[in-house]
């Protein structure tokens, strides 16, 4: 009888002592997860809604971007190995006048996998000349950087308050170039046409009505790659918050062409806006406050900054940028393009070999100002023989740091200029 007592007792006694260390586990625990900051998973599209409900038009550099600045190398190297296998975004920089439409168009042709957008920015140009706000200038870089990020997130809510008039339900008929990305004319964003609607940049390949926006975002979200062409920005400050978002897996490629070539190109696309150039010629002077020239002296010394700290290689940068240039695209096409397409971990597609195959042999009525079809390796030289001597001197005074940075030799009489079996291009490798 005692030892049945014995054994109950003990049967208690244990109850206890275990109840006891479960209330001391389950307190312990409690106290963890007060001490452990809730994580907060980011959809893509939070940027833009953060945007949209900020008080200004346009949101400041996420919190996040000064912490990523302070990653050790080798954090930022685990992490370009991670995103290595994923989902790509190129940036094509370029100026106006350097065949960025032409190379633009080795990405815009690769297929299914790729949502190519030409010259989105070009909106938020417009604006500076349209808007009233007199700080709008110094706002455009950061207006540049979210507008590249919502693009690049397939969220189009930035680029919308740019747009011009302003889209109706997230429809417009005003996107610039619209059926210059081939992503943005698919049968899947083309929405039916809209009677008594205009649009001035409206698809070739179907008949589609105003571009949907929303369908053009959740297009992008199905691609793999995303690539954005643009002539607007240069500067690393614009550019860099990017490049340490770990939402985005950037790979910049800097385009270049020879200076002189980009103005005589210029003074036939823009003749209108280059008239001084041509009175320049009669007197073979370079006055020191004339606006066009301190733009191209400008425009060439933004090109060579960028390209300076791109090819440093900053850790920060290592493995995400490219210096390639117009006239070595156009002499080997396909050389170059294999060579962009390995740099972003992109597969080389048929589609986009093709293409090249078949629009870098055009047929000299073919080459217009504007088009894409290039006799390219003749298109490269072309420049030789429509700009004077005296203009190409002027061009090597204001830019001969930048041509001496890219490689391209100066010519010191017209002859020498005119002479196609002489090579203005030296043979150069960069990253």
């Amino acid at each position: 009888m005692k030892i049945k007592y014995a054994i109950v007792f003990i049967f208690i006694v244990a109850l206890v002592i275990i109840e006891k260390e479960s209330n001391i586990i389950s307190r312990v625990s409690v106290m963890m997860q007060r001490q452990t900051p809730p994580q907060t998973l980011q959809s893509p599209l939070d940027y833009g809604n953060k945007t949209q409900n900020s008080p200004g038009a346009f949101s400041e550099v996420n919190a996040t971007t000064e912490a990523n600045s302070n990653q050790t190398e080798d954090q930022h190297d685990q992490e370009l190995r991670n995103l290595d296998g994923g989902r790509k975004h190129v940036l094509l920089m370029a100026t106006t006048r350097s065949g960025s439409s032409f190379v633009g168009e080795f990405f815009n042709q690769h297929g299914q996998n790729m949502f190519y957008l030409f010259e989105p920015l070009w909106h938020v140009e417009r604006m500076l000349t349209t808007t009233a706000d007199a700080n709008y200038g110094s706002q455009l870089p950061g207006i540049y950087r979210d507008v590249l990020r919502g693009l690049f997130l397939c969220d189009y809510t930035p680029l919308e308050k740019c747009i011009s008039p302003p889209p109706q339900n997230h429809v417009t008929p005003s996107l610039f170039r619209r059926e210059s990305s081939s992503s943005l004319c698919e049968e899947n964003v083309c929405s039916p046409v809209a009677k008594d609607v205009f649009e001035r940049y409206a698809c070739k390949n179907r008949r589609c009505g105003p571009l949907n926006l929303t369908l053009a975002s959740q297009s992008c979200l199905t691609k793999q790659h995303h690539a954005i062409k643009t002539v607007r920005v240069h500067q690393w400050e614009t550019l860099r918050p990017l490049v340490e978002d770990p939402r985005l897996n950037m790979k910049i490629i800097q385009l270049v062409r020879d200076p002189r070539a980009v103005l005589a190109s210029r003074m036939v696309a823009f003749s209108s806006t280059h008239q001084t150039w041509k009175a320049l010629v009669q007197t073979g002077q370079v006055p020191e406050n004339n606006v066009e020239v301190k733009s191209l002296q400008g425009n060439c010394d933004n090109i060579r900054w960028a390209a300076e700290l791109g090819l440093s290689q900053p850790h920060w940068l290592r493995r995400r940028y490219m210096l390639v240039r117009y006239e070595d695209i156009a002499r080997y096409p396909m050389q170059k393009a294999e060579e962009m397409y390995r740099f972003t971990g992109i597969p080389f597609s048929p589609q986009t070999r093709e293409w090249i195959l078949r629009n870098t042999q055009a047929r000299e009525g073919d080459s217009g100002i504007y088009s894409t079809q290039k006799n390219s390796s003749e298109q490269a030289e072309k420049w030789r023989f429509s700009i004077p001597f005296t203009l190409a001197q002027m061009v090597q005074q204001l830019c001969g740091p930048t041509m001496k940075l890219f490689g391209y030799k100066f010519v010191d009489d017209a002859k020498t200029l005119r002479n196609k079996s002489i090579s203005l291009v030296e043979d150069q490798m960069f990253l």
